[in-house]
């Protein structure tokens, strides 16, 4: 399995993780547009009046999962973040949380970027 395909799948753990733990998942891969300079994000999930965006990193240790995500990255996915919620119209909460998916372990950054 090439890195692709494993960060597909590692997605997929995520969703299903997420859902175990009572959210909902609204959007997968959500882009707001090609050459916006803005970033992917991997999940758009709700959990009673909070939009949760995650991002879901499949790195060998959680240090590795955290040291991937760079500070333009974070930037770039907080103006996503913006895109989404002012063309959605939300007025509840929203956060950012990071998923790292470590062989079979899951560890799960809440309130992360």
């Amino acid at each position: 399995m090439n890195t692709y395909y494993f960060g597909l799948f590692s997605e997929w753990r995520a969703r299903w993780f997420l859902r175990l733990h009572g959210y909902r998942i609204i959007k997968s891969r959500y882009v707001t547009g090609k050459n916006t300079n803005r970033a992917e994000i991997d999940i758009i999930a709700k959990h009673k009046n909070t939009i949760v965006f995650i991002e879901v990193k499949a790195r060998p240790t959680p240090h590795g999962a955290w040291d991937a995500i760079t500070p333009a990255q974070a930037i770039r996915l907080r103006r996503a973040a913006e895109t989404y919620l002012s063309t959605h119209k939300w007025t509840g909460g929203a956060r950012f949380d990071v998923i790292a998916v470590c062989g079979k372990k899951i560890y799960w950054f809440q309130n992360a970027i």
